[in-house]
């Protein structure tokens, strides 16, 4: 019986995906004839980029290689309780559109750390930048691992550890090369045409598997609805009512949950906050970010019903009769690998693994872009002032060369991490968006401190980023059971005296974040209230001995 191993990437598809990656290479070339000149114009292309473009990248940023192909296996493996995350979406958004953005216009930052400074100093600025780049080091490394995962299949065949790596580092170069010509104005351009392709791509995916399977569209929606999940929900299942703290997606995790997770992506996170910043004003700031989540929400449906298909197709031989594939079913997590090097015509597996790439480097673009800003202005810009805008724009073309090394190195650790995490049956999208909770936490806490309240200072800021990371890595279901056995008690019951310890408690990875920045803004408010400084211009040393000089 054929494995997904024994499939070929034809000649045709890698014309097809060469033509893509020459596609790429073309419209880099046309955004490098409007080169930036400041770094300014590097990192926020001005602020004269349109709303309907800036809502794209947004999308194609906040999806990435997780949704393509951890999606699919999200409903292949479960049903469709993960759209119950877009309710969490939509509230953060409007909260972010409302109240964050237009405070970020009005502070007229750089990078939204800076509202920090203005709130409670500079080092607690510092602290939160610091708290983004190990986040997102987090979650952008995760996203580099998945989308090696299809590179090292199409290049080697297999996907063993040693190829992962090799994938790791094709893709990292290949993105740096791109990153360094134009600037978030070509990486938003790009995610554009990213989009396009991916979307399209599956959308060719899931006509195809209709096509294949030969069930009446009624009779294929009847059999999914008595089909039954591994939690006994029905795989049409959206907005589950459980009170089940272990399961991830649930109406309570979608309000308490996810929306905390997305406040932390859309008003905390800079990697997705940057594009919002290139609007000409708040306004059109807020509603790109709008814009961005309502089209991701069919965008997102369109990947988890490729996943329903899939489970027909190769779950249910009794609904595809002669029509079943007559080859080993691909592990969970290459499912709709296996479906596009198995099934697809030739070429067209050229256009879905370019969908794909287009996902994955579209993400890792971005966030070496947004790392970079973060680093030149909030550590770089600080340390070396008074420098040319050609000399903070070379530093920050070599802090995207540098953030892309750290972010492959990471990915690296990423190919053993997530190794052991499915294990325990985690999905690869669930494994993209856990590890985001560690810096999310005490973020989340500051902003709504700084935003919400008049409390907070440097050290009640510090010690509320600290505190939220500390409480998502004692929630980790490697280290809670650690400590949380040590706490039992005896409950009688009518059979007898039975012994419970708090380890017993499972806990899904929302309630992680939840619990992490509660205590972080209980702790941030704590801290008395620091008089806001007026934004301007950096301080130095030599701005200080001046205005001695004045004042005497």
């Amino acid at each position: 019986m054929p494995t997904l191993a024994a499939a070929t990437f034809h000649l045709l598809d890698w014309a097809v995906l060469g033509g893509y990656f020459a596609l790429l290479l073309v419209t880099g070339v046309l955004f490098s004839r409007r080169e930036a000149k400041t770094s300014g114009e590097y990192f926020l292309a001005g602020r004269q980029m349109p709303v309907w473009a800036v809502a794209i990248s947004v999308l194609a940023t906040s999806l990435s290689a997780a949704t393509f192909i951890g999606g699919p296996q999200q409903a292949y493996d479960g049903d469709l309780t993960y759209l119950s995350a877009n309710i969490g979406a939509v509230l953060a958004v409007l909260i972010v559109a409302i109240f964050f953005i237009p405070a970020f216009y009005r502070a007229n930052v750089a990078t939204v750390y800076e509202l920090l400074d203005h709130r409670f100093g500079p080092a607690a600025k510092r602290a939160a930048s610091a708290m983004f780049m190990l986040g997102r080091l987090f979650a952008s490394g995760a996203r580099v691992f998945i989308v090696a995962i299809p590179a090292s299949r199409i290049i080697f065949g297999d996907t063993l550890p040693g190829h992962l790596i090799l994938a790791i580092a094709i893709l990292s170069a290949v993105a740096v090369a791109y990153t360094l010509v134009g600037g978030i104005r070509s990486v938003i351009w790009t995610d554009c045409i990213q989009a396009a392709v991916f979307v399209g791509a599956a959308i060719i995916a899931g006509a195809l598997l209709l096509h294949r399977i030969p069930l009446p569209l009624s009779d294929l929606v009847a059999e999914l609805a008595k089909a039954r999940s591994p939690a006994g929900t029905s795989k049409l299942s959206v907005i589950p009512l459980g009170l089940d703290p272990s399961l991830k997606y649930t109406l309570l995790t979608a309000v308490f949950g996810f929306s905390l997770l997305n406040l932390g992506a859309y008003g905390t996170d800079h990697d997705l906050v940057q594009r919002m910043l290139t609007c000409r004003s708040s306004l059109r700031g807020s509603w790109s970010a709008i814009a961005g989540v309502l089209i991701g929400i069919p965008v997102s449906t369109l990947f988890l019903v490729i996943g329903l298909l899939l489970y027909v197709f190769y779950a249910r031989p009794d609904l595809m009769g002669a029509a079943a594939p007559t080859y080993e079913r691909p592990p969970g997590p290459e499912i709709f690998l296996g479906f596009i090097l198995n099934e697809m015509p030739r070429g067209m597996s050229g256009v879905m693994m370019a969908g794909l790439f287009a996902a994955g480097l579209g993400s890792l673009v971005s966030v070496m872009n947004a790392l970079a800003a973060t680093f030149i202005n909030d550590f770089y810009r600080p340390l070396r002032p008074g420098r040319s805008e050609k000399h903070y724009l070379a530093a920050s073309r070599l802090g995207v060369v540098g953030w892309a090394v750290v972010l492959g190195l990471f990915a690296c650790v990423c190919v053993y991490w997530q190794a052991a995490a499915a294990e325990t049956g985690q999905t690869l999208i669930d494994f993209a968006l856990s590890v985001m909770t560690f810096a999310y936490a005490g973020l989340v806490a500051v902003f709504l401190t700084a935003i919400f309240t008049r409390r907070g200072n440097t050290t009640s800021a510090i010690a509320a980023l600290l505190t939220g990371l500390a409480v998502v890595v004692l929630l980790q279901p490697g280290v809670f059971p650690r400590w949380a056995g040590l706490i039992s008690w005896t409950h009688d019951t009518p059979t007898g005296a039975t012994q419970w310890s708090l380890a017993d408690l499972k806990l899904a990875f929302p309630w992680h974040l939840l619990i992490g920045a509660s205590l972080a803004f209980t702790v941030c408010c704590a801290g008395s209230p620091r008089r806001p400084r007026k934004p301007g211009p950096p301080r130095t040393r030599r701005s200080r001995r001046e205005n001695a000089d004045r004042e005497e």
